[in-house]
């Protein structure tokens, strides 16, 4: 299984194969059995890491919110058989259910993990769960107490940086730093669902590299499809995060923006292909000597030569294999003598020359 590599001081050479969590959110609808499908197709698809999100009615949303019934998602928009509050409530999950899902996916060789929103539920992640990281929401990338409350638990923190203008990025990885924990992953992330591809700017990716070369950087996608999430690879990403379900048709909040399990399947093998494939930044030749050796090219003869000739520039030419005198050689052959006989139309040796 692959791991989040969270050494301090981060470099280019340490870019791992990227980890993949299949984020589950509220896909699951509310129903455990549903959950269970969930994990047992992204473990199925390669996934490294399912993760849930742990709030309630009373940790996400105000009285207000409730109140004025504004549903975010657009599937439950300007529905009158709903309310706002009854959907949270119903799609929300306990942590009884979460310690199965747990149970559950340690049972199939899956990390597992949430995203909390109140600081009950992060000691419940920690101190019950014991979940291998904390994953912190684009909307609270600016709630700096609460980020200084997670990262005082001395779990690793990955905190996505959608919603968020670069002063507040800083503040946050500063508020985690001086709370005395340096094992950050940062995502780049556009909270819009979903983006438009020139919304998406990879490049960012960069650009947090570049501000934060110490802390390893990935990517929490909302685009439709997979070629986003796996050309993230060739920004060197450690971690890819994609919203995950078993039928985009579903009713529910993401399950449009998210992968079903054979698109998962292809964004882990394609990663794994694409990080493969990026290799390493020295300039080395990969063909063996012998393929070398039949692409590349001779000076041969454009005559018969007899031993005792002087070679001319016209009686030169190049051609495949290179056993002969290299192309490189041309300048230094020419006013040479042939030492033998040289066929027309073969490779000449350096031992034919005088």
């Amino acid at each position: 299984m692959a791991q989040i590599k969270l050494t301090p001081k981060r470099t280019v050479a340490d870019f791992s194969e990227p980890y993949i969590i299949a984020e589950l959110g509220s896909n699951h609808n509310g129903d455990m059995v549903l959950a269970k499908r969930l994990i047992q197709q992204a473990k199925e698809a390669g996934a490294d890491c399912v993760k849930f999100q742990s709030w309630s009615k009373d940790t996400i949303f105000s009285r207000k919110t409730y109140e004025d019934n504004y549903f975010i998602a657009d599937d439950y928009r300007d529905r009158t058989d709903y309310t706002l509050e009854s959907i949270v409530d119903a799609y929300s999950i306990s942590e009884e259910e979460l310690l199965q899902m747990k149970a559950f996916s340690d049972s199939l060789g899956i990390d597992c993990t949430s995203t909390p929103f109140s600081k009950n539920e992060v000691d419940f992640l920690v101190g019950v769960m014991k979940a291998p990281f904390i994953k912190v929401a684009s909307m609270d990338l600016n709630n700096y107490p609460f980020l200084d409350y997670i990262a005082r638990k001395g779990k690793p923190v990955v905190i996505s940086t959608g919603l968020s203008e670069l002063f507040e990025i800083d503040k946050a990885i500063r508020t985690i730093e001086n709370a005395g924990n340096d094992q950050i992953v940062i995502l780049h992330c556009v909270s819009i669902y979903p983006p438009k591809d020139e919304q998406v700017n990879l490049n960012n990716i960069d650009t947090l590299r570049t501000l934060y070369p110490g802390y390893p950087i990935g990517f929490s996608d909302h685009t439709l499809g997979v070629s986003v999430p796996i050309a993230s690879t060739v920004k060197g990403v450690c971690l890819i995060e994609k919203h995950f379900t078993l039928d985009k048709n579903m009713e529910g909040w993401d399950h449009k923006v998210s992968a079903t399990a054979d698109e998962m399947a292809l964004i882990v093998s394609e990663t794994k292909r694409v990080h493969k494939a990026l290799g390493t930044t020295r300039i080395q030749v990969q063909e063996k000597a012998d393929r070398v050796e039949s692409f590349r090219r001779s000076i041969v003869t454009t005559r018969n030569i007899k031993a005792g000739e002087v070679i001319r520039r016209e009686d030169l030419d190049f051609k495949r294999p290179a056993t002969g005198l290299p192309p490189e050689a041309f300048e230094s052959t020419i006013g040479r003598t042939a030492r033998v006989d040289i066929e027309f139309d073969k490779p000449i040796t350096k031992d034919q020359l005088v």
